[in-house]
């Protein structure tokens, strides 16, 4: 699989840009629940791309390095091509705050300034490299660094991911370097394009409506039988859309997911499952999850209020300003058949979820759910689990994951 920085490198250099390059920065002040327990927020898939290849892309520039909370370094360093927690030796350095939506079009301010939107957060900063490693480390800015104002959004809870669905799988797609399809292999409704890999495979019977924008079919994936795909919508490198399923507007499936069923305005990470029937609709999936047949979620609640989510059991509850709002749903999540979610679930990391009612609306990471109650999910019980899903994929969890994931479990278990 490209990595991310591969694929930002690929997008900095097919704008034409000669620039130097720059810091990717989390800054740990997102609040993304189960998403970034085993990711950087710049990580996270928010639209067709990640944020980080997205921010790459916009500034034509290259990533030359990472700075990401202690807890997350290790395991970002096992996937990363460049310097993690270190600055590259040069005079003066640009970082790009990893939680920008990188929609805006910005230039990266002269030496010794820095990028600040309407909440006073500092989107991109150009120091000294002193300095840059002050901000980094403390978050300390100089006393005389000078402060330019520019409309920047910077993503900090899922729903504002959600929010911004559709115009980042529009700008993501628009982009896309794959063909245009010109035959008639599948019917087409809209004025928009589909673009697709000459290694893409589309069976009898697909319908795409581009009505509402184009759909991008990448390489190796396969869309089965009578499947619908409304755009916009990305379909990943090697996902499967399984016979007759529903891809309704405002999705993104990263690579090697199995899609079925009806899901509308949701984003698949990478690597996840839901091969069969049931109704997923504005969600966040991460990797390595399974939704048993029949699972299904409610995005709407009965009297069309704003749904209210907390993001771990114990968190307060936080106003989404969404009406549809579905699940949350972190890496290695595992449902059972029939399982109902309510409207704003969040799901922790590694939980199993086996009840003939619906669970909690909030579950913390590494529960084993069924109507017997909650209990620890036995963490050597889970690697055995997870080094068997991730050998379907020709995948084994690294040393840095599994050591994160059991810091992740021990400190579910003292929670």
């Amino acid at each position: 699989m490209v990595s991310d920085d591969e694929l930002a490198s690929e997008a900095s250099r097919e704008s034409g840009s000669t620039m130097t390059g720059f810091i990717i920065h989390d800054d740990g002040q997102g609040a993304f629940g189960p998403l970034t327990d085993l990711r950087p927020a710049f990580r996270l898939r928010t639209g067709a791309q990640t944020t980080v290849q997205r921010i790459a892309r916009r500034l034509g520039r290259d990533v030359i390095a990472a700075w990401v909370p202690v807890s997350l370094s290790d395991v970002h360093a096992g996937s990363s091509h460049h310097p993690v927690n270190e600055l590259p030796e040069h005079e003066h350095l640009v970082s790009v705050n990893g939680r920008w939506c990188g929609l805006e079009s910005l230039e990266v301010p002269t030496a010794g300034s820095v990028l600040v939107n309407a909440d006073d957060e500092v989107v991109i900063a150009h120091l000294p490299r002193g300095d840059m490693l002050r901000w980094l480390e403390q978050r300390e800015l100089p006393g005389d660094v000078v402060r330019q104002s520019v409309d920047a959004f910077l993503y900090r809870y899922p729903w504002d991911v959600l929010d911004r669905l559709d115009a980042t799988l529009q700008d993501d797609l628009a982009a896309t370097p794959l063909p245009r399809m010109t035959d008639d292999r599948i019917t087409v409704h809209g004025e928009h394009p589909v673009h697709m890999h000459p290694d893409a495979t589309m069976l009898p019977g697909v319908v795409a409506d581009t009505s509402g924008g184009p759909v991008v079919v990448d390489e190796g994936a396969v869309v089965r039988c009578n499947a619908v795909l409304v755009g916009p919508c990305y379909i990943g490198p090697g996902t499967i859309i399984t016979d007759g399923a529903l891809i309704k507007a405002r999705c993104s499936f990263g690579p090697d997911c199995r899609v079925g069923g009806e899901v509308g305005g949701t984003i698949f990470q990478s690597s996840s499952n839901k091969s069969h029937d049931g109704h997923l609709g504005d969600s966040i999936v991460g990797c390595w999850v399974n939704l048993g047949a029949g699972t299904t979620n409610s995005n709407l609640l009965n009297t069309y209020s704003e749904v209210i989510m907390r993001l771990h059991p114990d968190g307060q509850s936080m106003k989404t300003g969404r009406i549809f709002m579905g699940s949350v749903i972190g890496d290695h999540v595992r449902t059972a058949i029939g399982t109902r979610l309510m409207t704003g679930t969040v799901l922790g990391t590694g939980t199993m979820v086996a009840t003939t009612a619906p669970p909690p609306t909030s579950v913390a990471a590494f529960r084993w759910l069924t109507d017997k109650g909650s209990r620890s999910y036995r963490f050597t019980k889970f690697m055995d689990v997870a080094r068997t899903v991730q050998a379907r994929r020709s995948c084994e969890p690294g040393p840095a994951e599994t050591a994160l994931l059991e810091r992740l479990a021990a400190a579910a278990e003292e929670g």
